[in-house]
């Protein structure tokens, strides 16, 4: 009995440093500062997002959340820094509507988009807007088509580069009204902003955050909102379904992802810490103000969703026939 006894204590003493192991294996994550890569240059929706979320995160992991931008190849170098990176959740990539537009486009990535990063969720979606230089003689959607179908080829749109969602935003509204653009191309957001309010460029289609200081300054005439209802940010601003065009209706999103085979507890910790900035009211109102929709979904929702828009994006390069640069 007393060796039973013996066992059984020493059995349970065991048991109890296993479950006590795996506590702190769970709890120890984040032990050091975390970065998340942003595959863009400053300036952009991306970053914005990225740089809020990352000061957020810092007061819920009591860790220093930093965003890094790690740009060209529209967006292919910073995605293989993270896909390359150890999986140990220390890594973080800020994936966006870019990131799925990317697999239909460039072909032979040195990543693969699908299998190479687990999704730990979405941050936030919000619509684009369509925007103008000031200097165009227009004042609503109907009149901007008018103009671009009565000067085919004459006016220019900018892109934050090819194959982002600056460019393929321009490229869903040539292919569902049949006007003539062209195409310019720019390294990041910041860039193209600065020659459209010069007047270098006419027409550029962005995220709300991207351009709203601008509209709000008169620097920017905003003419659409891509969305089936107004963002409360720009009220005055109508609808896609309003201007006549309700096909143009699409999301910019920015998701955080970290390379495939990172343990699950730090995936799960930094899925509670999301969910845990956009419950609390003062941290969920800073992204509302600039017209974010906060999601905080699940990893598998975060996976699902990419998933969709990569095969809807695939379509529209496909159609159009975009080949990348």
């Amino acid at each position: 009995m007393n060796k039973c006894r013996v066992f059984s204590g020493a059995l349970a003493c065991a048991m109890g440093a296993f479950a006590c192991g795996q506590v702190l294996a769970q709890t120890a994550y984040p032990a050091k500062n975390i970065t998340i890569v942003v595959p863009f240059s400053p300036g952009g929706s991306s970053d914005l997002i990225t740089r809020m979320m990352a000061k957020e995160l810092t007061g819920q992991l009591d860790r220093q959340v930093i965003a890094d931008n790690r740009t060209g190849g529209g967006g292919v170098i910073g995605w293989n820094t993270v896909a390359r990176s150890p999986a140990d959740g220390y890594t973080v990539l800020a994936t966006d509507l870019s990131f799925s537009i990317a697999a239909g486009l460039v072909p032979n990535l040195p990543f693969d988009p699908r299998r190479d990063f687990q999704h730990v969720t979405t941050v936030t979606t919000v619509p684009h807007v369509l925007v103008v230089t000031p200097s165009l003689p227009v004042k609503n959607v109907r009149e901007f088509l008018a103009l671009a179908k009565s000067r085919p080829g004459e006016l220019n749109y900018g892109s934050g580069g090819n194959g982002t969602n600056t460019h393929l935003g321009s490229e869903l509204l040539k292919s569902l009204t049949g006007i003539r653009m062209v195409h310019v191309p720019y390294k990041g957001a910041g860039a193209v902003l600065q020659d459209l309010m010069g007047g270098q460029v006419q027409v550029l289609i962005s995220a709300v955050p991207t351009v709203v200081p601008y509209v709000n300054a008169k620097r920017l005439r905003a003419l659409m909102v891509t969305d089936e209802k107004r963002t409360r940010v720009l009220p005055e601003v109508p609808s896609a379904n309003e201007a006549g065009l309700p096909r143009m209706t699409m999301q910019f999103w920015v998701g955080f992802a970290v390379p495939a085979g990172t343990p699950q507890p730090a995936i799960e910790r930094l899925n509670q810490a999301i969910v845990a900035v956009f419950n609390a009211p003062e941290s969920r109102k800073r992204f509302t103000d600039l017209g974010l929709d906060p999601v905080g979904n699940s990893p598998a929702q975060a996976t699902a969703l990419v998933a969709d828009e990569m095969e809807r994006w695939a379509a529209v390069i496909k159609a159009a026939g975009i080949k990348a640069e």
